[in-house]
């Protein structure tokens, strides 16, 4: 008696392709739920979060001066300090400097930027647009709202109190990452899973230098920016040209968008203040500065770091906003260096050899 042949196998109820597309979904729905989860629980614990931060890229920013005070053979401790109190005095003073000048030429700016205003409303000629009926309106809704101006100053106030102890923290965060920073790959090593230790601590060690890289060349990027629009400024006698030169520095750290901000409240002051051609010396100048940052000091200072397409930047900028506002956009593009940084590595550890040549 012959034996009966063998059952075949069922047909899938997909083909290939399809299971293949439903393979990927479940990847990316996984991989979008846990990183909700943890943009979630950073804005749940972001007072805790946000000192962290600032302080990484404090210690990236300040990690060549504490690597040479040690070559010196200063103590690890007293390093981190000296380190720590060289910050206090420059920030200090650099924004003492701002602060001054911003103060010593905000009532020309606001001056400026009120003509300017005025003008492009008597330009337009749309009915109550002009600053008078904007002024009349706004002393009604004081009038109305005074309860709710004063809780505003009361928030503010406590919003100030927040930023300081915010910065107290990093500060001190900031020491103690630069004094331990020799135990932390032991430590990375210690938490990472059996046979993972290489792995994680190339993936800190990339991150941490796309980071430190990014804060060095955009801090001189800035410091350049800063100076070389400063002296147009000047020399083309616009009002309130320091001021404007230490904006240029601060929204630097954003990247795209902080120079269009500057740039813009530049020309109106000059527009406001110097007439149409001085707007349109000053638009040169700047165009010509960001030509001079985007040819010649990107690819020079920056070349050691995480290169992005300026694409991702925007897409990363807009989504720090959305999550943190203004600092959202500070710290958004040093995270997504880091974050790139870590996907260099994976690539070149296990990608294909075209892929990790690439």
């Amino acid at each position: 008696m012959q034996p009966s042949p063998a059952p075949l196998p069922p047909e899938p109820l997909l083909p290939e392709s399809a299971r293949r597309f439903a393979a990927w979904c479940v990847v990316l729905l996984l991989a979008a739920g846990v990183a909700a989860v943890f943009v979630w629980l950073c804005v749940v614990f972001k007072t805790a979060v946000t000192p962290v931060l600032l302080a990484i890229l404090g210690a990236a920013l300040l990690g060549p001066l504490h690597r040479r005070l040690l070559r010196m053979k200063v103590r690890r401790g007293l390093a981190a300090m000296l380190t720590v109190v060289a910050v206090l005095v420059v920030v200090g003073g650099a924004t003492y400097i701002v602060v001054a000048a911003l103060i010593e030429t905000g009532d020309q700016i606001v001056a400026s930027l009120r003509q300017a205003a005025s003008d492009i409303a008597d330009h337009l000629g749309a009915a109550g647009t002009s600053l008078d009926d904007l002024a009349g309106n706004a002393e009604k809704l004081l009038k109305e709202f005074g309860g709710t101006a004063a809780s505003g100053v009361i928030s503010g106030l406590s919003v100030v109190g927040q930023m300081l102890a915010t910065g107290v923290l990093a500060l001190f965060l900031i020491f103690f990452f630069l004094k331990d920073s020799d135990r932390a790959a032991g430590t990375l090593r210690s938490l990472a899973p059996r046979g993972t230790g290489d792995l994680v601590e190339a993936m800190a060690r990339r991150a941490f230098e796309a980071v430190e890289g990014f804060m060095r060349g955009t801090t001189f990027i800035a410091l350049v920016d800063a100076v070389l629009i400063g002296i147009g400024l000047v020399v083309l006698d616009v009002p309130g040209a320091v001021g404007l030169a230490a904006l240029v520095f601060v929204t630097a750290y954003i990247p795209y968008l902080g120079a269009f901000l500057s740039g813009a409240i530049a020309v109106l002051v000059a527009l406001a203040d110097r007439g149409f051609v001085i707007a349109l010396w000053v638009l040169g100048v700047v165009l010509a500065v960001q030509v001079v940052e985007g040819h010649l000091l990107q690819p020079l200072v920056q070349s050691r770091t995480v290169q992005m397409h300026p694409a991702v930047v925007m897409l990363a900028i807009t989504a720090g906003a959305s999550v943190a506002g203004v600092l959202g956009m500070l710290l958004a593009v040093p995270l997504t260096a880091a974050g790139t940084g870590v996907l260099g590595v994976l690539r070149t550890r296990y990608g294909t050899p075209s892929e990790a040549a690439d």
